[in-house]
């Protein structure tokens, strides 16, 4: 028997998803800030699903297939950061004194994973979609987030459910995927069942809810000192002046503000879409993530993308209740590098020969510096 848990470190909550011979047979969602306040809760729900085989932990941006154990304790931290995270103490600390909620979820996956090593915990990190070799270099000179870790995953949740649905074998399976989370969005595109393009949080064309995604070079040169906690703002959220989605979407029909956010986050997923079927010919629209359980938000994603190719939210693990798909992706790739129900589809999509980091394709010699 194999076991296997997935955890995903998402803006809004860390889901747990443990799997027995592929079938979800755990399940628990923490709130993000209360992780960030005291990492133990996570700890104690991992040791109270018990032995694993392998724990695929926070990966971030994405990096080539590594265990936790082979990082040294003592750069750990620095080593998560800057690898992990592209980012600093320094600047996550800044950003939670500016109350970014970015910034704890950073600060709370850190914490956590000091805890996991602490622990002799089985984790491995994974890749996000800019690591992997199904994706051209070309699609990948001069950028950093094609899709995070936990985009690639939902992705991998993507590929079965189509295979299994349509009953066809992972060679024929092709869609897009559109994942809207708390924080970011983001478009990934399959073709032939494996990942070939991606625009992630950060290059998405349009405002998510809390980052404003792709910006003009010219804003962040005005803007002298960017730092990373200033990733965490800009969306809908700072455009509107609300913190729930669901006050946003209530306000589209009555707040200026409120319609200008709406119509720039859709025009951008729009685009995306269209710009990603240069790379896919998609049997399917998939859709993912928080957002999309939000009823009109849905509805507006059916109305613009159908012209696209049919449009569906993305299906679920047998057995699988109150863990979000990301999770049960990350969970999906922990059982088929341990060899289990899923190690055919990781092979097919080639995830397990993933190298590098996400910096390996900046060209700019600034950045390079």
């Amino acid at each position: 028997m194999v076991r296997v848990l997935g955890i995903d470190p998402g803006t809004k909550s860390m889901d747990l998803c443990g799997l027995e011979d592929g079938r979800v047979v755990f399940e628990r969602s923490i709130e993000t800030i209360d992780v960030a306040r005291d990492p133990e809760i996570l700890i104690n729900e991992i040791k109270d699903f018990g032995d694993v085989d392998l724990i695929t932990g926070p990966s971030g941006y994405g990096i080539e297939i590594t265990r936790l154990s082979d990082i040294p304790k003592d750069v750990l931290e620095d080593w998560y950061y800057r690898y992990i995270l592209l980012t600093t103490k320094e600047d996550i600390e800044k950003g939670m004194e500016r109350g970014f909620v970015g910034a704890f979820i950073y600060y709370s996956m850190t914490k956590t994973v000091i805890r996991m090593r602490d622990e002799d915990l089985p984790v491995v990190f994974i890749p996000g979609v800019i690591n992997l070799p199904t994706v051209p270099d070309f699609r990948k000179v001069n950028k950093v987030d094609m899709g995070t870790a936990d985009k690639m995953c939902v992705t991998v949740l993507g590929v079965y459910d189509q295979s299994k649905r349509l009953k066809i074998p992972y060679s024929d399976v092709s869609f897009i995927l559109i994942e809207m989370g708390f924080g970011y969005n983001a478009v990934i595109g399959v073709e032939g069942g494996k990942i070939v393009d991606g625009f992630g949080g950060t290059t998405m064309l349009g405002p998510g809810f809390l980052t404003m995604s792709y910006v003009d070079q010219e804003v962040v040169q005005l803007a002298r000192g960017w730092e990373k906690s200033d990733i965490f703002v800009g969306g809908c959220s700072t455009i509107s002046g609300k913190d729930a989605p669901e006050d946003f979407v209530r306000c589209v029909d009555e707040d200026e503000r409120c319609k200008l956010a709406w119509d720039a986050m859709f025009d951008g997923i729009e685009k995306a879409v269209a710009a990603m079927t240069v790379s896919v010919n998609p049997k399917e629209i998939l859709l993912s993530g928080r957002l999309v359980r939000i009823d009109r938000i849905y509805d507006e994603l059916v109305k613009r993308l159908s012209r696209f190719a049919p449009v569906r939210k993305i299906g679920k693990l047998e057995g699988a209740r109150i863990t979000k798909e990301t999770s049960q992706g990350y969970a999906m790739v922990a059982d088929g590098l341990a060899g289990g129900r899923f190690k055919d589809l990781i092979g097919w999509m080639e995830i397990d020969k993933a190298k590098g980091t996400c910096l390996d394709y900046i060209y700019h010699p600034k950045v390079k510096r």
